[in-house]
Order: C-alpha cells, then structure tokens, then sequence
C-alpha cells in the first residue's frame, strides 16, 4: 500500500510572535526601548503599565513601565530566527509551556544585528512565541465559537520536536 498520507490539519506553525521590553520606569528609557521594538518589528509598539504601586521598585499604579509589540507571519519567523541564533538555537525544557508555546529572553538587542546608538544604549527583551494548528480559529471567532478538541491542541513534546529543525531543548 501507498505511503500514508499526513494529516494537513496536524501541520504545527507561529500564530504569533510577542515582544517585550520591560523598563521597569516611565520617561526616556521607555521612549528609546520603543524606538529599539520599532526598529526591530517595524510596527509601533504599545505600552503596559504598572498595575499596583511597588516602593521598593520605584513605581507607581498605572505608570507606563513596558513596551510591548505583537508580529505575525513571515515577519514573525524572520525575527524569531535571529532570536534563536543568539541563544544558539538551545532552549531549556522550561521554557516551553503545557499549550506548547514557548518563550526565551535576551540580554542585549544588539546581537539580533541592529546596529549599536549610543543614544538609545542597549535592552534585553522577551520573545514568546504561540503556535497552532489550522482549525483553531474555531476558538476565537466571533459566532458559533467553541472548544478545541485535545487530541488537536498542541502538546509541550510536539512543540519541542516541530518548533526548529536545528532547536535543541536540554
């Protein structure tokens, strides 16, 4: 008999890549760490801010503390690619949830190959990446949403095995 067909609703992708830069102060840190997530995404980032007052950190309730920005598509997979070649392409197994996303963070922006501005200085940033599967629209819409079955969500070993060919999960 024929070799067996794959299933093209089993088909593992990036939903959506979600970049963070967490300041932790309003003012001009936070303007030039949007400038680097503009730079990066080529979208304008949002901000977050701070949901209770914390003395010991030096911020107020709803002070702007983080920007963040939300990539799709092929620009998502580009700016992963560089992200993992910064951490070599190795992740822990705790950076990889139960849902089967994952997320790992750097230390300097610089390394994804933009180009060093003494005036904005350097950031570390949050890279979380959400994959899925086709069909899981069926869990957003609008009308007539409902449950994803089981068996067709994503699992924490089927995202360590589909996410990168060359990714090595220690």
């Amino acid at each position: 008999m024929a070799a067996e067909k794959k299933n093209p609703m089993k088909d593992i992708s990036i939903t959506k890549l979600c970049l963070n830069i967490c300041v932790g102060e309003s003012g001009d840190r936070l303007t030039r760490a949007a400038k680097v997530l503009e730079q990066l995404s080529g979208q304008e980032p949002c901000f977050s801010k701070a949901r209770f007052t914390v003395r010991s950190f030096g911020i107020r309730r709803n002070e702007k503390i983080s920007c963040w920005c939300t990539v799709r598509g092929a620009k998502a997979e580009e700016i992963l690619e560089r992200g993992l070649k910064v951490k070599e392409y190795e992740l822990w197994k705790g950076c990889f949830s139960d849902e089967g996303n994952f997320g790992f963070g750097i230390d300097e922006h610089i390394d994804l190959g933009i180009k060093y501005d003494p005036g904005i200085g350097i950031y570390g940033m949050d890279f979380y990446v959400v994959l899925g599967r086709p069909g899981y629209r069926v869990r957003y819409r609008r009308a007539r949403n409902s449950r994803i079955g089981t068996k067709h969500k994503v699992s924490k070993e089927e995202a360590q095995k589909c996410s990168r060919p060359n990714l090595m999960v220690s």
